[in-house]
């Protein structure tokens, strides 16, 4: 973009826009001021008034709060009607809404409908647009104009305009931007798509799926703002490190509201400490654990096998096991979960043994018939005997033994500690290898139970089906719902995953993004429809695909293309619209010197993207043995699981890098990658595709016969086979 002759007109229009947004800022804190100032006292009614005012006003300050953000990025000149006086109508498209002294619009918010054709206009279909003009800024300085002019026989550009080359080409900074200058065509027309029903981003590295969900979850916010700022937004990440990175995002375009949280963060009642085997966790992850668990439930639901028999005032009464199977028959008839039911058990005990005890007051009256003084029933309200019934402790245990009161934790700790408990809910659905592997030693207390990730869906399935022991004050029995949920890297899912995040909505409207040829988890789907069997089995969904990827230069894709080719021959690579002319490198080491390589290598391509990010992608097994010695090779670098993303190099996994985006990637041991991971082939392919700029493979093993096309840019021979 050269220098625009008119430059210094919108420099100065800029400026204005953002004095008025100050002026909405400290209109804003004004009014909390005045309200404030009224101090605490008046009526009920004007103290919720007052603190309805405040909040409004709190939330108004955060969504003017942009920060160090451009407020506004281009400006589009619709065209006049033909035949017509009236001429060009032009529009400032910004970060949020600014409007003038006279409420005249300044700044028009992103989302707003007449901003649709600054996204997505074409020469073929102009949508009305005499020119689109976008804005390059730094910090409030406007730094160079683009201008694209619409009319006869424009057909619009095919490579990507300088704005958004400007925007790829930027240093990464360890966390993501948002795209809202930038968004191209294919991504508005998701980001706009309507709230019902879900919408499947399928798109592959680099296509930016990540940043549509979440530019889509504050459109929906902005569209549809009464409902879902009172019904709520969930986002679900893969990992802590996913979630710290993409967490500027929605405040940066002014939602601040919305959860961001791991699957783990769903499930409060156990802390993960253990990793299952892959083919244990491959196991509870499977839909039939559902079953597994509504039986272990049902199974806890048992008639007495002995009579139970309990003393009251001189008299014998007797609770049957064919009383009892009448009680839990019809206890299981009711609807509701399992806990809140112990409520009918206990009615329903209690009454026989209240009527127990009437027959045998009678029996003693009609025996001592004709005495001049007969025994009259003791006295009291049927009420509190019945209560007084219940809490005899021989009740009590016949209860518990009927219908125990049951945390989810425990409920899988006993079927999983149990062998006959697993075969009894297990029959005719799981076979004798599948119950061996679900087994667990009994631990001695919840607190030292060794969970894993795969348990939690397991626990949250429980949950649903108990309820809580004692239902809370406010009656909310089950966990949290939300009006739309945006759930990203799905494929990775397993079905009791995916039943977790189908409960918590409130109405089917998710934003699900992901790439099938990703897909690293210890069960790959084949497609988007095993995914939405279980988010979405009765209502229609939407597929849309990505097909450009933005961040990943044409020399890696080519080496990721065969990588690929080699995990599904099946699948499709995006095509990447971006060529930086530095081919990726293989660096080739003897196994003694690898931490060495690595730490030298890393120390040169941070000199190399000065300013930007360097991550050193290794073998998720890696990790704790690779962090002491690259440290000892004198590496500063930061540990992301633990450090975050902000310093110039980081040390990841690979099973983390996953929606990661840096400048330069190190892979180290590609071979080790291929061995470490359930599926060793996608995790490579993931792992090549998070650079932006520069690829450097350092290796001591022999590369995978994939990337073979790097061997002649080794810089030494690889002969040895060591590895950590």
């Amino acid at each position: 973009m050269s220098t625009h002759p008119d430059l210094p007109a919108e420099q100065a229009y800029i400026d204005r826009a953002y004095e008025r947004l100050e002026a909405m800022r400290e209109s804003a804190r004004q009014m909390i001021r005045a309200v404030i100032g009224l101090g605490k006292g008046g009526t009920h009614q004007a103290r919720e008034e007052r603190d309805v005012i405040v909040r409004t006003s709190l939330q108004r300050l955060e969504r003017l709060d942009i920060g160090r953000e451009a407020l506004c990025f281009g400006r589009i000149d619709r065209a006049g009607e033909p035949g017509t006086a009236e001429g060009v109508e032009s529009f400032y498209i910004g970060r949020l809404g600014v409007s003038g002294e006279h409420h005249e619009p300044l700044v028009v918010d992103w989302r707003a409908p007449v901003a649709e054709p600054f996204y997505r206009a074409t020469g073929a279909h102009p949508m009305g647009l005499a020119r689109r003009r976008h804005f390059l800024t730094d910090d409030r300085r406007l730094v160079a104009i683009e201008d694209e002019l619409f009319g006869e026989g424009h057909i619009g550009d095919a490579e990507p305009g300088g704005a958004l080359v400007s925007a790829m080409e930027r240093s990464r900074t360890g966390r993501m931007r948002d795209i809202v200058a930038t968004i191209q065509r294919e991504q508005d027309e998701i980001i706009r798509g309507p709230l019902p029903g879900v919408m499947v981003v399928q798109g592959g590295p680099g296509t930016g799926k990540t940043a549509v969900a979440l530019h889509r979850a504050a459109y929906l916010l902005y569209t549809h703002r009464f409902p879902l700022e009172r019904q709520g937004v969930l986002v679900v990440g893969p990992n802590p490190v996913f979630l710290r990175y993409i967490e500027q995002v929605l405040p940066s375009l002014g939602e601040s509201g919305a959860v961001l949280t791991t699957l783990g963060g769903l499930v409060t009642e156990a802390r993960v400490k253990a990793v299952d085997p892959p083919a244990t966790a491959a196991l509870k992850g499977d839909g039939r654990m559902a079953r597994l668990i509504a039986r272990a439930v049902k199974d806890r639901q048992r008639p007495l096998r002995a009579p139970v028999e309990v003393g009251v005032g001189g008299h014998l009464l007797r609770l049957t096991p064919e009383d009892s199977a009448v009680v839990v028959a019809a206890a299981r008839r009711r609807h509701g979960p399992h806990n809140s039911r112990r409520r009918h058990v206990e009615a329903h005990v209690a009454q026989i043994l209240y009527q127990r005890y009437l027959e045998s007051v009678e029996r003693s009256r009609l025996a001592r018939a004709g005495a001049a003084d007969p025994e009259e029933a003791p006295a009291g309200e049927a009420d509190e005997q019945r209560r007084a019934l219940r809490r005899h402790p021989a009740v009590v245990a016949a209860l518990d033994r009927m219908w125990p009161r049951l945390l989810p934790e425990e409920l899988i700790h006993d079927l999983f500690g149990a062998p006959a408990l697993l075969a009894l809910a297990g029959r005719s659905l799981l076979s004798e290898e599948e119950l061996r592997l679900l087994h667990r030693p009994r631990s001695d207390s919840l607190e030292t139970i060794p969970w894993t990730a795969a348990d939690l869906p397991l626990i949250d399935e429980a949950e649903v089906l108990l309820g809580p022991v004692r239902l809370p004050p406010e009656g909310d029995a089950g966990p949290r719902t939300y009006g739309h949920i945006v759930v990203d890297e799905a494929q990775d899912l397993s079905p009791m995953q995916l039943r977790m995040l189908a409960r918590r909505s409130i109405s089917g409207s998710m934003t699900v993004v992901g790439d099938v040829a990703q897909a690293t988890g210890s069960r790959a789907p084949s497609g988007w429809d095993d995914v939405l069997a279980y988010l979405s089995p009765r209502r229609p969904a939407t597929v849309a695909q990505l097909s450009v990827n933005y961040r990943t230069p044409s020399e890696v894709m080519e080496v990721a293309v065969r990588v690929l080719a080699s995990a599904d021959p099946g699948l499709t690579a995006p095509t990447s619209v971006r060529s930086t002319g530095i081919p990726p490198r293989a660096v080739g080491v003897d196994g003694t010197d690898l931490a060495t390589t690595v730490a030298e290598v890393a120390r040169a391509e941070a000199a190399e993207v000065g300013g930007g990010t360097v991550a050193i992608l290794c073998p998720d097994s890696w990790v704790g043995d690779l962090a002491p010695d690259l440290a000892g090779a004198g590496l500063e670098f930061a540990l992301g699981e633990v450090d975050g993303l902000d310093q110039a190099v980081t040390l990841l996994p690979v099973g983390v890098a996953k929606g990661l985006e840096f400048d330069s990637v190190v892979l180290v041991e590609p071979a080790a990658v291929l061995d470490d991971a359930v599926q060793g082939m996608r995790a490579l392919y993931v792992a090549l595709t998070r650079t932006t700029r520069r690829l450097t493979v350092v290796h001591s093993r022999p590369l995978p016969a994939e990337l073979a096309g790097l061997a002649g840019r080794d810089e030494a021979a690889a002969p040895a086979t060591t590895g950590w």
